[in-house]
């Protein structure tokens, strides 16, 4: 499944008809992977499980499939899919490199077919309360809490899409394109494990980390990551700071982590 996105406004699925892996089926994050925007849930809220489901169904996606998901960002943005997949119990993996990955064993070999599938028998479940994670929780004294934006960003130097700049207080920056390496492919477990113990999460405390970006896409690729050293996932705040950031009530930290 092809799930390229970009948040400058691009069309994935203009860079999908451009050429894409044999059989691979375009998902469009904003009609299948987001529910409508709202200053609460964010930019990017997750679907209802019903909307999810249909666009799985309507993909050729089975309730038994093994999904392989990539982008062309080092599975920064294939995480959403992967982790919505997996969260509600059936099987889903990033393709470790992407389209890039992909290009330097099969050269030549993109298509601008596009993947014809019968249609899939993908259930509805609901979105387990125990994986995600509100405001109030990413905020509060017993989160371990996790910006997965980069650092520019984080330290609310710039912030092209948001309407306050900084972060959650006491969130710590674990950027999520910092868990890959030159060729975009992840990092060797033991450097994963020290990229995210600069940030204080270690196998005996992961279960209590909350995982947020602007929107609670690439936030994912944390959580993914930490289930590949072999760490609890932790939980999602889908919002993020596209919902944090305009709660005025709020307070917000600028600068580097304390």
């Amino acid at each position: 499944m092809d799930v390229r996105w970009y948040l400058d406004g691009r069309s994935g699925r203009a860079a999908y008809e451009a050429g894409h892996l044999p059989g691979a089926v375009f998902v469009d994050l904003d009609r299948w992977l987001t529910g409508p925007p709202t200053p609460a849930g964010g930019r990017n809220p997750l679907p209802s499980p019903e909307v999810f489901a249909e666009g799985m169904r309507a993909l050729g996606v089975n309730d038994s499939d093994i999904v392989v998901a990539y982008d062309d960002q080092g599975g920064v943005i294939a995480a959403r899919l992967v982790w919505m997949i997996r969260v509600t119990g059936r099987r889903a993996a990033v393709l470790d490199g992407g389209l890039r990955a992909y290009l330097q064993v099969f050269p030549e070999t993109l298509t601008v077919e596009e993947a014809v599938t019968a249609q899939g028998d993908f259930t509805a479940r609901p979105w387990p309360a125990g994986h995600l994670a509100d405001a109030d929780e990413a905020a509060g004294p017993g989160a371990l809490t996790i910006d997965a934006r980069n650092r520019d960003r984080f330290i609310g130097q710039t912030d092209p899409v948001d309407p306050r700049p900084g972060h959650v207080p006491g969130a710590l920056n674990v950027p999520c394109r910092e868990n890959l390496d030159s060729e975009g492919r992840l990092l060797p477990p033991q450097k994963m494990r020290a990229h995210f113990a600069a940030a204080g999460v270690r196998m005996e405390n992961a279960s209590q980390v909350v995982s947020y970006c602007g929107s609670g896409v690439t936030a994912c690729h944390n959580l993914l990551a930490l289930e590949q050293v072999g760490y609890d996932t932790g939980r999602l705040f889908v919002g993020g700071w596209s919902a944090y950031s305009r709660d005025d009530g709020r307070q917000v930290e600028t600068g580097p982590a304390r």
